[in-house]
């Protein structure tokens, strides 16, 4: 429903056209003021869709009229509707950034005028709204591979402090870029929105154990986790399979991994999410000497990135992580 705003001063004028107006497809709002103390005051009062307005006025004439249309509402088409609007006058108003006249003398060319300068309006305002929609995807997509950036080059350095060839570096390294480009490939697929943990433990164990066979599971909630939990939970996830592959109970055939998630009210941290990795039937476990990146890769994606708590539990008959989200990160 368009609103217009009619600065005329002669009420027989105004009659003529709001009559012409009534054409118009759609229901129409017509606010008509006759001077410029009205005419600011509507414009400082409420928006509207298109101004139309006399040039010759009483108190002020229609050049002022533009100057404060332009001033208060940049973005409403204005329309002098005249009957002594000279050419000098018309290109000069055009100039300034009057959008279209009407001569009283040819009223019957308003509604097109008004339908045209609405019509074009609105496409501005949509390719605006593009426009600032794809800045702030941008900024936004800039902001996310600045942080990924980071995150690849902590893996680089961190991941060579703990190899002792190059062949090792190489593996480990590729194995959790890959990781990350896992997690990443389902945030997009889901349009960087929330994303089942399901999906996300699914695609992370997915070079080891694609059908999920070497898995037990156990109770396992319907969890959507958004963006930065499923990046932060599919690099640990992908972190805890590599080590049982490489070191734990999926070395072996008989080696299994228990896994559950499930989600539980505490009256201290409110909603928490509950995940336990558990292997079994791999070669003894021995606690290491000191606390490699893959345990620090863990606890700070747990512990910093999500506020969780993460316990590794090195016991000899199979290595246990149990770990603890606060849902508002999920």
């Amino acid at each position: 429903m368009p609103k217009i705003l009619l600065l005329e001063d002669s009420a027989v004028d105004a009659e003529l056209i709001e009559a012409q107006l009534e054409s118009l497809e759609g229901t129409v709002t017509l606010t008509r003021v006759a001077t410029r103390a009205a005419y600011e005051a509507a414009l400082a009062r409420e928006s509207f869709d298109i101004i139309l307005s006399d040039f010759s006025l009483p108190d002020f004439d229609g050049m002022a009229a533009l100057d404060v249309a332009l001033s208060a509402a940049p973005e409403a088409p204005f329309i002098f509707v005249s009957g002594v609007l000279g050419e000098e006058a018309a290109i000069a108003a055009f100039r300034k950034g009057a959008t279209d006249y009407v001569l009283k003398q040819r009223l019957m060319r308003l509604p097109a005028a008004v339908t045209r300068a609405l019509n074009e309006a609105r496409e501005r305002d949509t390719r605006k709204r593009i426009e600032q929609q794809k800045d702030l995807l941008v900024r936004e997509l800039s902001h996310r591979v600045k942080n990924n950036l980071a995150v690849v080059l902590s893996l680089i350095r961190r991941t060579g402090r703990n190899c002792a060839t190059v062949a090792e570096f190489e593996a480990k390294l590729v194995a959790r870029v890959r990781a990350m480009a896992d997690a990443h490939e389902l945030l997009f697929e889901g349009n960087w929105d929330e994303t089942e943990l399901l999906n996300v433990f699914r695609r992370a164990v997915r070079p080891y154990d694609a059908d999920l066979s070497r898995f037990d599971f156990g109770r396992h909630d319907l969890v959507r986790l958004d963006p930065k939990a499923a990046l932060s939970i599919g690099m640990v996830v992908s972190e805890l399979v590599t080590n049982a592959a490489k070191y734990g109970a999926l070395t072996t055939d008989q080696g299994r991994v228990a896994i559950e998630w499930f989600v539980q009210e505490d009256t201290n941290s409110g909603t928490v999410l509950h995940f336990t990795w558990s292997e079994s039937g791999g070669p003894s476990v021995a606690t290491p000497d000191g606390e490699g990146f893959g345990t620090q890769l863990i606890k700070t994606n747990i512990e910093y990135e999500l506020e969780g708590q993460a316990r590794l539990d090195y016991n000899a008959r199979g290595f246990t992580a149990e770990i603890s989200i606060p849902l508002p990160v999920v």
